[in-house]
C-alpha cells in the first residue's frame, strides 16, 4: 500500500508538469492544435498586440513613477 507521501508527492508532480505544459502552450505562437478530436484555433496576432501594449505601458509607468522620484 502506498504512503500519503507519495501521492501527495505524485500529484504535487503531476499538477507541476500541467502548469509548465499550458505555460510552454501559451508562450507558443501556434494557431492551431489538435489532439484527437479537440482542436484549439487561437488568435496569435491579438495577444502580441496584448503583449506589446502591456509591455509599453509597464515601462511607461515605471519612467513615470522614477520622474517623480527625481522631483
Amino acid at each position: 500500500m502506498l504512503s500519503e507521501v507519495f501521492w501527495i508527492a505524485f500529484v504535487s508532480s503531476v499538477s507541476g508538469m500541467v502548469i509548465k505544459l499550458c505555460s510552454m502552450a501559451y508562450k507558443s505562437k501556434c494557431k492551431e492544435c489538435s489532439f484527437g478530436c479537440i482542436k484549439i484555433i487561437r488568435d496569435v496576432e491579438l495577444e502580441e498586440k496584448e503583449n506589446e501594449f502591456e509591455i509599453l505601458h509597464r515601462d511607461n509607468n515605471l519612467n513615470h513613477s522614477e520622474s517623480k522620484e527625481n522631483i
